[in-house]
């Protein structure tokens, strides 16, 4: 392959739909923590409506990448990226400005820590060429998770909507942070079987 063919073949991954859609949830993150720290009710439907939207991409990027065959190893690297960037930043936002507080920001503490700890097996585990299949709970994990920051990105403008919104999310959360202690130690007892091996 010349070179003209190399770099046509990198514009194309590059500029690629599910890729581009990977971008755009990455340009979310500092949008969604930008309107939650300026504070007010307006801001916190354009943060909702953003995360929203993010989360729509974080489906249709994997979902188009199949089905065009435009699966690329710059889309496997920056969906994780972005998906855990996403995550962080609206579990610390939220603990910045009070919607999580008290006891709860255990639950959050729970899942950032999880989502560290399985990036970290992950890179491991892939240096190794064992790939660890994302389990059914998992999947329900990230769609209660996600569906519990809604409610608190929505916060107090969601409790004048929807009473108990706030409260709402925060039981969400502690689901979600229940069910990653349970798959959390699924990765970290494949990793630790691994680490046994090589040992």
């Amino acid at each position: 392959m010349n070179e003209k063919a190399k770099q046509e073949k990198f514009l194309k991954t590059v500029l690629s739909w599910p890729n581009i859609l990977t971008y755009l949830r990455i340009l979310g993150v500092p949008l969604v923590a930008a309107c939650l720290l300026y504070g007010g009710d307006a801001a916190r439907w354009w943060a909702l409506g953003i995360f929203t939207v993010a989360a729509i991409t974080d489906f249709f990027d994997g979902y188009l990448a199949r089905i065009w065959s435009q699966q690329s190893s710059l889309g496997r690297m920056l969906d994780p990226i972005a998906d855990k960037l996403l995550v962080a930043a609206i579990l610390i936002v939220l603990a910045v400005d009070g919607t999580i507080e008290g006891y709860h920001v255990w639950a959050a503490l729970i899942i950032l820590c999880r989502e560290i700890l399985v990036s970290g097996l992950r890179e491991f585990l892939a240096e190794l060429q064992v790939s660890v299949p994302v389990t059914n709970l998992a999947k329900w994990k990230t769609t209660v998770q996600l569906v519990a920051f809604g409610f608190l990105i929505a916060g107090p403008a969601g409790d004048k909507v929807l009473p108990y919104n706030t409260e709402i999310g925060l039981a969400g959360l502690w689901i979600a942070a229940v069910i990653t202690l349970y798959t959390g130690y699924d990765y970290f007892r494949v990793g630790i079987t691994h680490i046994a091996n090589e040992d």
